[in-house]
């Protein structure tokens, strides 16, 4: 006996041929042209992924949808003029600044070009892979790839001067020949944070609290901390928030007496890029970092 499900027309012959080109119709897409331009205006993935069935529904549905695309950048682009609104980097980086004060850290600035020596004592020698992704401005500097190495340096001074705990962070840019793709920069900027002075029992503990701290500020609260791995210090504990987006250490560590350093400390490194792509929605990086073809997020050749 058969059954028809309820609602379900029971096709046969060429009703049934009808229903299967009718099906084939709607696997039309956008063309490599249109689906291109619909990812430089920010188009939302289920619009990217639509099908239509017939080339005349989807060249008209194409048209509605940049024209409404690019009016809604535009507008975005008009509130950077004369309404206190600013870049969603730079405005994140001032959020997490002010979180960080006023949690009790010290701001600090170190420079941009580090020397191979402050390399070398992190580890990062010619045999590592690491070291191939390194920007050498001459044989002996390079632009930082990370922020640790100033850190390191600036907490033996501090030690000396300062009652523990000792808490300090930078914000500011690195450079790394990293892979191409959608969550990769080459210029990118990190905040680092440190404190040192901590009992080794808290650590742990410590380090969630400030990876909470920072990721409240940054309005993301749908995250996850997971162990990993990585070439500099071996085991960390990664933000994951859809993506890898912080990752995090505690100390004692193997590379402290190299720095002058012996007390147990807690420390995250973030990368604002991809907080600010978390908290976007967007699909690509490059819209939220330093660029000549996108501000705050729009691509300007609309």
């Amino acid at each position: 006996m058969n059954i028809e499900q309820p609602g379900r027309k029971h096709l046969t012959g060429a009703a049934e041929t009808t229903e299967l080109l009718r099906c084939e119709y709607r696997m039309i897409t956008w063309t490599v042209t249109q689906k291109q331009r619909l990812r430089e205006l920010n188009a939302p993935l289920n619009l990217q992924n639509a099908a239509f069935s017939s080339n005349k529904e989807r060249d008209g549905d194409f048209r509605e949808q940049e024209i409404m695309l690019v009016k809604m950048g535009k507008e975005r682009l008009n509130l950077l003029r004369g309404r206190g609104r600013r870049p969603v980097l730079c405005e994140l980086e001032s959020e997490l600044v002010k979180a960080l004060i006023d949690a009790g850290f010290v701001q600090v600035v170190t420079p941009i070009i580090i020397s191979k020596g402050s390399l070398d004592r992190m580890s990062v020698t010619e045999d590592t892979p690491f070291y191939k992704q390194v920007y050498w401005v001459s044989g002996n500097q390079c632009l930082r790839p990370m922020l640790a190495p100033n850190l390191y340096s600036l907490l033996n001074q501090l030690n000396r001067l300062w009652e523990k705990p000792i808490r300090i962070f930078e914000v500011g840019p690195c450079f790394r020949k990293d892979s191409e793709g959608s969550a990769h920069l080459s210029e990118f900027t990190m905040l680092n944070l440190v404190e040192l002075g901590l009992s080794e029992e808290k650590c742990p503990q410590r380090l969630e609290e400030l990876a909470g701290l920072v990721m409240k500020a940054a309005g993301i609260d749908d995250y996850s901390l997971v162990p990993d791995r990585c070439d500099v210090y071996g085991k960390t504990i990664d933000i994951v928030a859809g993506m890898e987006v912080a990752s995090g250490v505690t100390g004692p560590h193997r590379l402290d007496t190299r720095w002058g350093i012996f007390d147990p400390w807690v420390g995250f490194g973030f990368g604002l890029e991809r907080l600010c792509l978390v908290r976007e929605g967007y699909q690509n990086i490059k819209r939220v970092g330093r660029s000549l073809k996108y501000l705050d997020g729009v691509r300007l050749n609309i």
